[in-house]
């Protein structure tokens, strides 16, 4: 007999889903570009969809928001499927695009209230929930300016400001920094976290390595349209790249170099001049024994090293 605790978990994790896609399939000037792909977002959650470039990762994006119809497969939205109901699924859903497409003949805060006027029912309590929008990411100070006066980090801001004017439960955030300084970054990454601590499921592409790893809760690595793996970015780094990454200086010695080949590794560069070797514990002791005078250092892995080992960056 299952006991009734099972049942508990089952219903909590069933409630806590926004997003269930399932077996997704698109095929795209005779080629296939997305494979059986299958990905799911909890409620505080969020999830990193990574890949080289031609991995799927766009196609797969669009099929979800609604952009694309999939050749096969189902998409689920705050338990809405979209062959069900697509308007009602849309309307649990915010999407902040990797370009910023606000109207620039509207204020800052008018461009927030068109946008609600597309959803309906209308939004709830509309005026007082822009008001905390503006103050929330910092706007209200630009409220009656014109979307072009602000600098990049605003108008990114702004861009996910935007895509929560329907108080979605779920948002999709495409290469949301793209373009800015590192303090602009930084401070935009400290609003998407607050956003997950209050519960919203959040799904991002990005192509800067440290932020996915900072962000992401769980990542889906795609690559030629399949899931290579769907876990935590530590069990992804440990399964894929190494326990470890000795950094050595470039020329390397013979004795290195043949230490490498015969134990079948490979690194990538990093800065020039440096070669990045993932390694296990088991090597890296190995490594350690044979060159004990040899000057190195040991680091952990990064999500940078995945995406050289994907994109055959490896030498």
């Amino acid at each position: 007999m299952v006991p009734s605790s099972f049942y508990s978990r089952w219903i909590l994790v069933a409630m806590s889903l926004l997003l269930q896609a399932l077996n997704l399939k698109k095929s795209l000037g005779g080629r296939v570009v997305v494979d059986d792909v299958s990905l799911q977002v909890e409620s505080g959650q969020v999830l990193g969809l990574l890949g080289p470039n031609g991995a799927g990762k766009t196609t797969t994006m669009r099929m979800i928001y609604g952009f694309l119809r999939p050749d096969a497969g189902s998409i689920i939205i705050n338990g809405v499927g979209f062959d069900a109901d697509v308007a009602a699924a849309k309307r649990s859903m915010g999407v902040c695009t990797q370009s910023d497409t606000f109207d620039t003949d509207f204020t800052v805060r008018d461009n927030l209230y068109v946008a609600a006027s597309y959803f309906r029912p209308q939004v709830p309590d509309l005026n007082e929930h822009i008001a905390g929008l503006l103050q929330r990411f910092g706007l209200a100070e630009f409220a009656d300016q014109k979307p072009d006066t602000l600098s990049g980090g605003y108008c990114r801001r702004l861009m996910v400001a935007r895509a929560l004017v329907n108080r979605p439960k779920l948002l999709f955030l495409d290469e949301p920094t793209t373009g800015l300084d590192p303090q602009a970054r930084r401070a935009l990454w400290r609003l998407i976290r607050s956003l997950r601590e209050e519960g919203l499921g959040i799904v991002l592409t990005t192509h800067y390595m440290d932020e996915a790893q900072f962000l992401s809760d769980q990542l889906v690595v795609l690559d030629e349209g399949k899931v290579l793996a769907h876990d935590t970015p530590e069990q992804i780094l440990g399964e894929f790249v190494g326990e470890h990454v000795i950094v050595l200086s470039q020329p390397l010695a013979d004795s290195v170099t043949e230490w490498l080949r015969s134990a079948e590794i490979v690194g990538h560069e990093g800065v020039p001049g440096e070669l990045h070797v993932p390694v296990g514990s088991a090597q890296l002791s190995g490594f350690a024994a044979s060159f004990e005078t040899l000057d190195y250092d040991v680091r952990k892995p990064n999500l940078d090293d995945l995406f050289e080992r994907l994109s055959g960056g490896a030498q």
